[in-house]
C-alpha cells in the first residue's frame, strides 16, 4: 500500500487561491496528498451551477500528456469547494475494492442532460448517475478517456463524461464504474439529508447515513457550498471535542512593531443607550490610536452632542475623523457602502473594521485578536444577555435568511470554542482592505432592494467565494436591546434597568458592590444600622441632575398633595420618584440591588422591596439645613448619599438619638440602611455650607 500511495497523484485545476483552494490544500496537506495544481484562467460561467468545465478536461488531458508511469493512479477532483475527510491508503484501498480502472463519483440527480436518463446503468443500491466533481484511476485509462476531448473551455466536462459511461463500448474500453454508494466520493448536492459528521476518537469524519459509508472526498457541488463550509469548520480534523480547534493558531499574523492601518466605521441609526459609554470603551481599546482613523456616521440627532463632546476631547488623537452627521439624511446601505469606500480608496489602509453604536465591546484587545487570525473577514463573537441571539448566522433558510445549524446553540454557549466558517456576520466585524480593492470592489456592497444592508453585505461577499469567519476563542462583549428606548428624560440610561440590565449594573452600581458580602465591606455605624457602597459616582450625578432638570421641588409644606391623605408629618423638600416616572425602575433596583443586603443583616425577614415613598432630598442651608428627629413609615430605610461632603457641602449626616450614634460624613454613593420605625428614631444633621442630596426610600411601609 506503501508504494501504491507513492503511485498516487492529486490533480485539480486552480486558477486562483480562492478561500475554497486555500482550505482544500490545507486538508490534503494535513493527510499527506501530493498535489498537482495548474494555474489558468478561470473561463467558466457562475460557480454555482453553470456548465462550463471544459476547461478542466483540457488542461487535464495536458497534463497527462507529460506522464507516462502506468502504475500512476490519478486522482482528478474539484478543489474550491472539497476537503479530503481521509488520507491516501483508505482512498486507495477503496478504489481497489471497486476492482474497475476508473471510479467516477456518483449523484441521485442527473445532469445537465436529463433526456439521458434511460441510458444509465441501472446499480442494485445506491446512486446512478456520474458525477464529474472528482474521479480516480490508472494513468493510461485515464489518457484514454480524456484523448477525445475536442470540446471548448466552456463545454460542459459533466457531459462528456457522462456520454462516455453512457456508452457501452466505452464503458467496458476504459473500464469504468460508479462509486454509487459514496465509498470514496460524496457529492452534497442531493444528498444533504444523508450526511452527517461522526466524532470518534479524536478523529471528524463526514458518514452517509443511507449507505453507512465514510467518503474519504467530500465535494460541495452545485448549491451545497455552505454545507462543505459547515463539514470544513471540523473535517479532517480542524475541531474535535478531544482538542477543540486544532488551526486556530496556525498562520497567524504578528503585529510587529509597525501596526496596520485600521479604519474605524462607527454607524449610529436609531436612539441607543449608553453611546458615552460606547465611546468610553473606544478609548480604551488596545490599539496605537495614531494607526486609527474613524468614520461616524450619526443619522440620529439626539447623539450629536455624545459625539462632537468625545470628538473635541479626544479627536485629535486619531490619525483622521470623517463625521457625517443627521443633515446629510443617510440611509444604512448608503453610510455603510460610504465608510467601506473611505478605506478602499486609501491606498494606506490596511483594514476596515465596522462597529454599530449598540456593540459593547468589553475585551479591549478585540482589534488585535482579529488582525492576528490573518482571515479575510472575522467577526468577533457578541450575543445578547440571556439570550440565543448573536451576530452570526450558523446557516442560512433557503430564501437566504436565517437558519440554525446543528452547532450553533454550542457556539454561542461556549461548548464548542474555535473559529468558525460562517455565511453571516453583523454588527461587528473586520475586513482586510485588499479585499475591499479585489473581489469586494462594487460600491454598492451593502444595498439591496430587498435584503437589509448586512445580509446584502454577507450575500455579495458569498457570490465572490469569500469566506466569513466568526470566532468565540475569547469573550468579546455583547450587544444592547435599543428596544423601548425613552428620550424624554436628561439620562435616559438611567431607564436601562430593565431592557440592559448588565450594562446598567456597570454604569450605575458601585465597582465594589459585588465585593460587599466576600471582603465583608459592610460597616456598622450605629446599632442595627448597615453602611455599604451601592450607586458609582456617576448614578449619583445622574439622578441629582435629573432632579435638578425636572426642577419641581416640593415646599417642604405638611400639606403635601402627592401623597395618600395630603398630609406629611415631617416634610423635606424633595422630588418623588414617581414624579420623573422612574418607580418601576427603582423598586427593580431596590429588589436586585437591596433586597440581598437586607435578607442577609436581618436574617428572617424577606422584602419584596414595596415603597410608597421613594424620592430625593435636597438640604441648603437657606432653605432647608436638616430635618427634625422622626420615625420612618417603612419597616426599613435607605438613605443613599448622592454627592460628596466636603467638596459640595459642609456639615449634614443622621443621628440615631435613642443610640446617641451618628454617621456625620456621609461617603457618595454609599447608602444607610435602618430600621424605620420604633428603635431607630433619628435626625438630619444640618448643612452648613453648599447643597446636600441624598435619595431615601420607606420600605415595606
Amino acid at each position: 500500500c506503501v508504494s501504491l500511495v507513492l503511485k498516487l497523484l492529486v490533480v485539480t485545476v486552480a486558477t486562483k487561491e480562492t478561500d475554497g483552494f486555500k482550505r482544500f490544500f490545507r486538508s490534503a496537506k494535513h493527510l499527506n496528498y501530493t498535489v498537482l495544481g495548474e494555474g489558468e484562467k478561470w473561463k467558466s460561467g457562475d460557480y454555482m451551477s453553470a456548465p462550463g468545465g471544459g476547461q478542466k478536461v483540457r488542461l487535464l488531458k495536458a497534463a497527462l500528456e507529460e506522464m507516462t508511469d502506468g502504475d500512476k493512479i490519478i486522482l482528478f477532483i474539484d478543489s474550491y469547494d472539497v476537503v479530503f475527510a481521509s488520507g491516501p491508503k483508505e482512498l486507495l484501498k477503496k478504489f481497489q475494492q471497486a476492482r474497475h480502472k476508473v471510479v467516477f463519483s456518483s449523484e441521485s440527480l442527473i445532469w445537465p442532460d436529463r433526456h439521458l436518463e434511460d441510458k444509465h446503468p441501472h446499480v442494485v443500491e445506491g446512486n446512478r448517475f456520474l458525477g464529474s466533481g472528482g474521479f480516480i484511476g490508472y494513468l493510461p485509462n485515464i489518457k484514454e478517456m480524456v484523448s477525445d476531448w475536442t470540446g471548448e473551455d466552456n463545454d460542459s466536462d459533466q457531459l462528456f463524461f457522462t456520454k462516455i459511461y453512457i456508452d457501452p463500448v466505452k464503458r467496458k474500453s476504459t473500464n469504468i464504474t460508479l462509486d454509487s454508494k459514496c465509498r470514496l466520493f460524496q457529492n452534497l448536492h442531493g444528498a444533504l439529508d444523508e450526511v452527517v459528521l461522526k466524532f470518534e476518537d479524536g478523529r471528524v469524519r463526514a458518514r452517509n447515513v443511507l449507505y453507512d459509508t465514510l467518503p474519504v472526498v467530500i465535494h460541495g457541488n452545485g448549491p451545497t457550498k455552505l454545507q462543505i463550509n459547515y463539514l470544513g469548520n471540523y473535517i479532517p480534523n480542524t475541531w474535535t471535542f478531544e482538542m477543540g480547534c486544532t488551526v486556530c493558531h496556525k498562520d497567524l499574523h504578528p503585529l510587529a512593531s509597525e501596526y496596520p492601518l485600521v479604519a474605524i466605521g462607527i454607524f449610529i441609526q436609531q436612539p441607543t443607550p449608553f453611546v458615552g459609554v460606547f465611546f468610553e470603551r473606544l478609548l480604551k481599546l488596545q490599539y496605537p490610536k495614531h494607526r486609527l482613523k474613524l468614520f461616524i456616521s450619526n443619522q440620529e440627532a439626539h447623539h450629536e452632542g455624545q459625539i462632537s463632546s468625545f470628538l473635541k476631547d479626544h479627536g485629535s488623537l486619531y490619525q483622521e475623523v470623517k463625521l457625517v452627521g443627521p443633515e446629510e439624511e443617510m440611509d444604512p446601505p448608503a453610510s455603510r457602502n460610504l465608510g467601506v469606500d473611505m478605506c478602499r480608496k486609501d491606498k494606506h489602509c490596511d483594514y476596515f473594521f465596522l462597529l454599530d453604536i449598540d456593540v459593547v465591546l468589553e475585551n479591549e484587545n478585540t482589534l488585535q485578536i482579529l488582525i492576528q487570525q490573518n482571515l479575510p473577514i472575522v467577526a468577533p463573537m457578541i450575543t445578547r444577555v440571556g439570550r440565543l441571539w448573536s451576530n452570526f448566522w450558523g446557516a442560512l433558510s433557503a430564501d437566504g435568511y436565517y437558519a440554525r445549524s446543528e452547532d450553533y446553540v454550542d457556539i454561542v454557549q461556549g461548548r464548542r470554542v474555535g473559529v468558525w466558517n460562517v455565511p453571516y456576520v453583523s454588527s461587528v466585524f473586520l475586513v482586510k482592505a485588499s479585499l475591499l480593492r479585489a473581489e469586494l470592489s462594487d460600491y454598492e456592497l451593502f444595498t439591496s432592494t430587498l435584503l437589509d444592508p448586512d445580509m446584502a453585505y454577507c450575500h455579495n461577499v458569498r457570490s465572490k467565494e469569500v469566506f466569513m469567519y466568526v470566532t468565540n476563542m475569547q469573550t468579546f462583549g455583547r450587544i444592547l436591546s435599543t428596544e423601548n428606548y425613552q428620550m424624554s428624560h436628561l439620562h435616559n440610561d438611567l431607564w436601562q434597568i430593565f431592557e440592559n440590565p448588565v450594562d446598567w449594573q456597570k454604569r450605575y452600581i458601585h465597582e465594589n458592590y459585588t465585593l460587599i458580602m466576600k471582603d465583608k465591606l459592610i460597616e456598622t455605624p450605629c446599632p442595627d444600622v448597615y453602611w455599604f457602597p451601592i450607586f458609582s459616582d456617576v448614578a449619583c450625578d445622574h439622578i441629582v441632575e435629573e432632579m435638578e432638570h425636572f426642577g419641581r421641588w416640593s415646599g417642604g409644606n405638611t400639606t403635601d398633595a402627592r401623597i395618600q391623605g395630603g398630609y406629611e408629618n415631617v416634610p423635606t423638600i424633595d422630588i418623588h420618584m414617581n414624579q420623573i416616572n422612574f418607580e418601576k425602575e427603582w423598586q427593580k433596583f431596590l429588589l436586585e440591588y437591596i433586597a440581598p443586603i437586607t435578607e442577609k443583616m436581618y436574617p428572617g425577614y424577606y422584602t419584596k422591596a414595596q415603597f410608597e415613598l421613594a424620592f430625593v432630598v435636597r438640604y441648603k442651608p437657606d432653605e432647608q439645613p436638616s430635618l427634625r428627629p422622626h420615625h420612618d413609615a417603612s419597616t426599613f430605610t435607605i438613605n443613599v448619599a448622592l454627592n460628596q461632603v466636603g467638596r459640595d457641602y459642609q456639615g449634614g449626616g443622621c443621628r440615631f438619638l435613642r443610640y446617641d450614634c451618628s454617621v456625620d460624613a456621609p461617603r457618595k454613593g454609599w447608602t444607610l440602611l435602618h430600621p424605620g420605625r420604633l428603635t431607630h428614631y433619628h435626625e438630619g444633621l444640618p448643612t452648613t455650607a453648599g447643597v446636600r442630596y441624598i435619595a431615601v426610600s420607606f420600605v415595606d411601609p
